[in-house]
C-alpha cells in the first residue's frame, strides 16, 4: 500500500490546532523582543536578509532557522527560540530569508549560507546552526558545506525532497525530480568529522520520522557523529517548545554542542 504524501507531509492539516499555535509563536515572539531588544545584522540587500542577534556575551553562537516550508514565515515568528540558550549564556541569531516563489531553494541556501558568514564575523565563534522543518533541511545543508559550522541540530528536517514533489506543498516551491535531488542534504557528501543531530516529535508522521532516521544512518556511516532522537509527546509544531526553556534537554544538548565547538 502506498502512502499518501499530501497527508505525511501537509503538517498543517495533520494538526487542526497549528494556526493557533503559530499566532501563539508570533505573541511570544514580540514579547522577548520587548524585553531582549536583538541587534540587527544586515547580511544581504535584500530586505529580508537581516538576522535578529539576542546576545548573550562572548561565546559561542548558535543560529536559528524556521521553518515553513521555503515559502511562509519569518524571523519575527521566533525570536522566543532564543530564550533558553541565551539564559545558558548562549547568544542566537534569528534570520529571515526570501521565500518561494519569488526564490528557488538553492537561493535560500546561499542566502543562508551568507548568514552564517554574517554571524561568524560577528561573533569571532563557530556557529552551530539548528533548524526547524524547512529550517532543518537548512541546517544540514550548512553543516555539509560551510567549515565554520561544525555541528548542526536539525528539528524536523526535510533531508530528501523528492517526496514533496506530488503534494500542494510543492505548488509555490515548483520543484522538479532533478531539482529536489539537487537541494536534498541526504544525497550530498556528509561532512565527516562533523556533529548532527536529527530530532522529530513521536507525533509526527511517519514520513517525517523515516527523514531524520535515514539522514542520521547515512552520514552517520559516512563518518558524522549522527544522533536520531524522536521528541516525546510532541508534534510538528510543539517539537520547538522545549527551545523556549533554559531546563530542557533540548536547550542543554545545544548548549552543549555550542560549549564543545568553541575554542
Amino acid at each position: 500500500m502506498s502512502l499518501d504524501l499530501e497527508q505525511e507531509y501537509n503538517n498543517r492539516a495533520r494538526v487542526p490546532e497549528s494556526a493557533d499555535i503559530i499566532a501563539s509563536w508570533a505573541r511570544d515572539a514580540a514579547a522577548y523582543r520587548e524585553t531582549h531588544p536583538p541587534r540587527v545584522v544586515r547580511y544581504g540587500p535584500g530586505e529580508r536578509n537581516t538576522i535578529d542577534v539576542f546576545e548573550a556575551g562572548a561565546g559561542p553562537a548558535v543560529m536559528y532557522i524556521h521553518g515553513g516550508y521555503w515559502q511562509a514565515v519569518d524571523k519575527s515568528f521566533h525570536s522566543h527560540q532564543a530564550r533558553g540558550l541565551n539564559a545558558l549564556g548562549v547568544s542566537v541569531a534569528v534570520p529571515s530569508y526570501d521565500l518561494c516563489p519569488y526564490v528557488r531553494i538553492g537561493d535560500i541556501i546561499a542566502q543562508i549560507r551568507a548568514a552564517t558568514i554574517a554571524v561568524h564575523r560577528e561573533t569571532g565563534a563557530p556557529v552551530i546552526v539548528s533548524g526547524h522543518s524547512a529550517g532543518g533541511h537548512l541546517a544540514a545543508c550548512m553543516l555539509a558545506t560551510e567549515a565554520h559550522v561544525p555541528a548542526a541540530y536539525a528539528i524536523s528536517g526535510i533531508f530528501d525532497l523528492a517526496p514533496l514533489v506530488p503534494t500542494s506543498i510543492n505548488a509555490k516551491v515548483g520543484l522538479d525530480a532533478v531539482e529536489a535531488q539537487a537541494q536534498s542534504p541526504l544525497f550530498w557528501p556528509a561532512p565527516k568529522g562533523k556533529t548532527l543531530d536529527a530530532v522529530v516529535g513521536a507525533e509526527e508522521s511517519s514520513e517525517f520520522l523515516r527523514q531524520s532516521a535515514t539522514m542520521v544512518a547515512a552520514w552517520g556511516e559516512a563518518g558524522v557523529a549522527a544522533r536520531y532522537e524522536e521528541i516525546a509527546a510532541a508534534n510538528h509544531f510543539t517539537v520547538i517548545a522545549p527551545l523556549a526553556d533554559p531546563h530542557s534537554a533540548m536547550c542543554e544538548r545545544v548548549a552543549e554542542l555550542a560549549r564543545q565547538n568553541f575554542s
